[in-house]
């Protein structure tokens, strides 16, 4: 099997998890949000349009930092976690960002125990 072929199978075995539990199942930037929610650590509540935006960042941040692209720097005084750019992302065309973005979103599921 081709390494492109077990992600997208690793993903839609994801997705249909996730659906199990949420009743419908999930594009990448519900799942980025649930993830970013996790990483917040206050629970579910109603988020406003640009904290829904940052729960989506500081999700991206968390996955991509588990291959040192992104750094915690600390966590603000409201309990927000902060990331910087560790070294550049290698992205070539949207499709490739795309693609090590559900890689690095299934390591953080394979892992979350760890955490």
């Amino acid at each position: 099997m081709e390494q492109s072929d077990n992600l997208d199978h690793r993903w839609t075995n994801l997705r249909a998890s996730m659906m199990k539990t949420f009743g419908k199942k999930p594009d990448l930037n519900a799942i980025l949000f649930l993830i970013g929610i996790q990483e917040l650590g206050k629970g579910i509540r109603n988020f406003t349009k640009e904290e829904k935006q940052d729960l989506m960042h500081i999700a991206t941040c968390k996955v991509f930092s588990l291959s040192g692209y992104y750094e915690l720097t600390g966590i603000d005084e409201e309990g927000w976690p902060h990331y910087r750019s560790a070294k550049p992302l290698p992205f070539t065309n949207l499709k490739e960002q795309e693609k090590m973005l559900k890689w690095h979103i299934l390591e953080y599921f394979d892992h979350a125990d760890e955490f």
